[in-house]
């Protein structure tokens, strides 16, 4: 089981790539532009491409400063969400390649809800469909049945060995 999350934390890692890769993206349509509901341009050029603009939707504190105010963490708020997602996917590898089934559970829900979070983003907000982020919410909402799955056998298979003891 182990070796089948890792392997789509390896398609999370290129699904958040690709959207990074459209994030940064200066000239040209962007491949994925399908339509007027499913444009990975919109999303990833959005203020919510970054987590300033993804933490300001969350606090509804509105994104438009004044001139005079000077938002905190500046370099935090402007670092892809796309980035944060490569870096979780390489989290949640590691994880799994070492059979820590607590954590992977853990972190993968965390990181289920957050991706959930984004979708309603996309659906309500900008009313505009990444095709890589759809992608990236069916690789982690796998991930989270698979280690929510894993987690049930190891904790069943250590329940077996205390009653044989």
């Amino acid at each position: 089981m182990r070796w089948l999350v890792v392997f789509l934390t390896l398609a999370g890692v290129v699904a958040a790539y690709l959207a990074l890769r459209e994030h940064y993206r200066t000239e040209g349509q962007a491949p994925c532009s399908i339509n007027e509901k499913w444009d990975c341009g919109t999303v990833n050029k959005s203020r919510f491409a970054s987590i300033g603009g993804v933490f300001d939707q969350f606090t509804n504190r509105n994104a438009a400063l004044s001139d005079d105010a000077k938002p905190r963490f500046e370099t935090v708020r402007k670092i892809p969400v796309a980035d944060v997602g490569i870096a979780g996917y390489i989290l949640l590898g590691l994880l799994a390649s070492m059979r820590r089934w607590r954590l992977l559970a853990t972190a993968s829900v965390l990181a289920w809800v957050f991706s959930l979070y984004l979708a309603h983003i996309e659906k309500d907000i900008l009313e505009v469909w990444c095709v890589y982020c759809v992608i990236s919410l069916g690789i982690i909402t796998l991930i989270m049945v698979l280690s929510l799955i894993s987690l049930g056998m190891d904790w069943r298979r250590g329940r077996r060995a205390e009653s044989t003891a």
